[in-house]
């Protein structure tokens, strides 16, 4: 009888080591959901980062042969790209005035779309999601 009551505790010492590493689990994959999301959302490669309209290939490898446009920070199609700076300069009191249809909401648009990608940006940066980063790194999926 009291050979059974020890395989009894055993077995709940393994039942236990499951559910810790059960646990281990399931923090680890809501940990690679929170930086997948973040990625998807801010960071599309091949895509633009305003319309996500996917970009060609001959466009992206001229981004890489080439300097950047310095006056578009931000990885647009052309659309938006000649958008963004028409932006830039209706906020110096220039503009295409041709463009009747980028208003006062329009440029809200794209003032909530700068801060926007700001917020992500200073969100990347805070020393949780770094410390959130180095944990995933540390992580043995196998232990």
């Amino acid at each position: 009888m009291y050979d059974g009551f020890m395989a009894d505790i055993i077995s709940i010492d393994n039942k236990l080591k499951d559910v810790r590493q059960r646990k281990k689990a399931l923090a680890r994959q809501r940990k690679l959901a929170a930086i997948r999301s973040v990625f998807q959302e801010a960071r599309r490669t091949f895509r633009c980062e305003k319309c996500y309209r996917q970009l060609d290939l001959p466009d992206i490898e001229e981004d890489d042969d080439e300097e950047p446009n310095p006056r578009v920070p931000y990885r647009f199609c052309e659309s938006c790209s000649e958008e963004y700076i028409d932006y830039i300069e209706k906020l110096k009191g220039k503009g295409n005035p041709d463009c009747y249809w980028h208003n006062d909401a329009w440029r809200k648009t794209w003032h909530s779309w700068i801060d926007y990608q700001g917020a992500v940006d200073n969100y990347l940066k805070t020393s949780e999601f770094k410390q959130l980063i180095q944990e995933l790194n540390e992580i043995d999926p196998d232990k």
